[in-house]
């Protein structure tokens, strides 16, 4: 079925989806290493490029393409690129679009290893990072040098909920030259599409809302172009980061239902955050569903909603904090973010504990900081086990 014409409900259930000779109905597990060709010439053919064959699973594999297509046709790019995590995509990005001596500019507030991984390692191979908050404007234009070659953002950011503007960085990017990538993970395609908006290449862990059920772990990229697909695609062939069939077979499973969870899940997430806003033991709270939040009308402009993904801090700081977190039960204390669950964590001494501190502080990842992934449950559920937690500060 050719579904670039139709919605995108449709599209999660049938994009990327191929007959096989038995007519399944779901697109089956290629669990194989390798592939026989059917000639000599055939193995010519297939690694000539002239033949759409498969040779070896790290170069690509039915069930891996079927994905790949699946997520490309959700967020309206040319192909996708999956890979074995999230982390494989950010480093297959940065690998495939920076050579020793350029510079790449990012967001200040970005998943704390995407970070990490410039200034622990790229760095080691003379690749400069600048990091800003890129929520405003201003900061990147001052940011530009001669060899700067990316713009790296993260809207909403992770874990300050900061939003950039995807449409004006895209200006930027096209007047300076850079390519502009966009971590899509906060919202899924179903919430924003970066290269509908000027982006060159998204990315997502999928780990999160795309599969949605916390039992995988995976990436992908989205290029807009032909030219940087193939470019990126090289890079992680060769790095060996793919993906493997049956981690694809299950997200092509999960995203199959990505609308409707992120639809319960923003719902439930409104009314825990108003619930948050008036408690009197919270000090602030971000989320980009309510008036206060900053870029709230910048978020109604670029996103389709709100999403589930929260911040908020607590009076009585990280002491507080703590005690919060040893006195939830339905939520979850654990990393990461996006499946039917609810989840609590603290990203100063959990996901951006590698981070400096001066350089959270910069970055607004204060020690009071809360990130909250809110899930389908019963949205009452969810407001009592805060407000259990709560009592106990």
């Amino acid at each position: 079925m050719d579904t670039k014409n139709k919605g995108f409900n449709t599209k999660l259930i049938h994009a990327g989806a191929f007959e096989d000779e038995f007519g399944s109905a779901t697109v089956p597990i290629y669990q194989t290493s390798t592939f026989k060709f059917k000639n000599a010439q055939d193995g010519a053919d297939c690694f000539a490029g002239k033949s759409k064959g498969y040779i070896y699973t790290r170069i690509g594999n039915p069930t891996i393409r079927a994905f790949e297509q699946n997520i490309a046709q959700l967020e309206n790019g040319f192909d996708g690129i999956a890979t074995s995590s999230g982390m494989g995509a950010v480093s297959t990005v940065y690998m495939a679009l920076l050579a020793a001596g350029s510079h790449i500019i990012s967001s200040d507030a970005v998943y704390g290893p995407a970070r990490g991984v410039l200034e622990q390692d790229f760095s080691r191979f003379n690749v400069e990072a600048s990091f800003v908050n890129t929520s405003n404007t201003d900061n990147i234009i001052k940011a530009i040098k001669p060899n700067t070659k990316v713009l790296y953002i993260e809207t909403p950011a992770n874990p300050t909920m900061e939003i950039t503007d995807i449409a004006a960085c895209a200006a930027i990017a096209k007047k300076h030259g850079l390519i502009l990538v966009v971590d899509n993970t906060f919202c899924s395609p179903y919430l924003q599409k970066p290269l509908d908006l000027g982006a060159d290449v998204v990315l997502h862990s999928i780990t999160k809302f795309i599969n949605g059920h916390a039992d995988i772990v995976g990436g992908v990229i989205v290029a807009k172009d032909e030219k940087l697909y193939k470019q990126i695609r090289h890079s992680m062939v060769y790095m060996g980061c793919n993906m493997d069939p049956t981690q694809a077979f299950m997200v092509l499973r999960g995203v199959k239902t990505l609308a409707i969870r992120i639809e319960r899940a923003q719902e439930n997430a409104m009314k825990v955050a108003e619930f948050l806003a008036t408690h009197p033991k919270i000090a602030w709270i971000k989320y980009p569903g309510l008036p206060s939040h900053p870029q709230y009308e910048l978020a109604k402009k670029q996103m389709s909603g709100f999403g589930s993904m929260m911040s908020f801090g607590l009076k009585g700081g990280f002491a507080a904090g703590e005690k919060l977190m040893n006195n939830v039960h339905l939520a979850l204390l654990a990393v990461s973010l996006g499946g039917v669950e609810t989840l609590i964590q603290h990203p100063a001494s959990m996901t951006h504990a590698a981070v400096s501190k001066e350089n959270k502080l910069a970055a607004g990842i204060t020690d009071e900081l809360v990130r909250f992934s809110v899930g389908i449950e019963d949205v009452e559920d969810i407001i009592a086990d805060l407000k259990n937690g709560l009592d106990k500060i």
